[in-house]
């Protein structure tokens, strides 16, 4: 059904992206026949969600300043400019792979884009590597949230947000 988010296995090479990762999901939405490339499902995810995500967003950056963790991923590297807080590290039509390194936790967002030109589909998958106590706490506690944010994220890119 075109519009549905569903979480399927990760499908990413998880070495490659993000060696020693100790999280991935994958969730994936039917699109139809709608031509968007893997950018544009990410920018429609990123930057035109759910405003209550912007708002919990703001809160989390709020809460994790004093304890010196990033709240975005400005000033890192981005050979593809940023999208939201998320710099481009790889990108082709089929696929976007977005992410940073902070002190606590290392992670990657991948935008997959596939299928024919009468039923394609966008899956993101989630990476996430934990670097001490600090990041595995930071995990437990959003890992009840992420789903959720994954989930209505994604609604979006078959019908973006005006």
């Amino acid at each position: 059904m075109t519009g549905t988010v569903h979480e399927v296995p990760p499908e990413v090479d998880a070495t490659a992206l993000l060696s020693g990762a100790q999280f991935a999901d994958a969730h994936r939405v039917e699109i139809g026949a709608s031509p968007i490339d893997a950018r544009e499902a990410c920018t429609r995810m990123v930057l035109h969600g759910p405003r209550w995500i912007d708002a919990l967003t703001r809160l989390r950056n709020i809460l994790v300043t004093p304890f010196g963790l990033k709240t975005s991923g400005e000033g890192a590297p981005a050979p593809g400019g940023l999208i939201g807080l998320f710099p481009v590290l790889s990108e082709t039509p089929e696929q976007l792979v977005a992410g940073f390194n902070d002190a606590h936790l290392d992670f990657r967002i991948v935008v997959d884009v596939a299928g024919d030109a009468t039923l394609r589909h966008v899956t993101l998958t989630t990476l996430v590597r934990t670097n001490n106590l600090l990041g595995r706490i930071y995990l437990t506690l959003i890992m009840p949230f992420h789903k959720l944010v994954a989930r209505s994220m994604m609604g979006h890119i078959v019908e973006p947000a005006r």
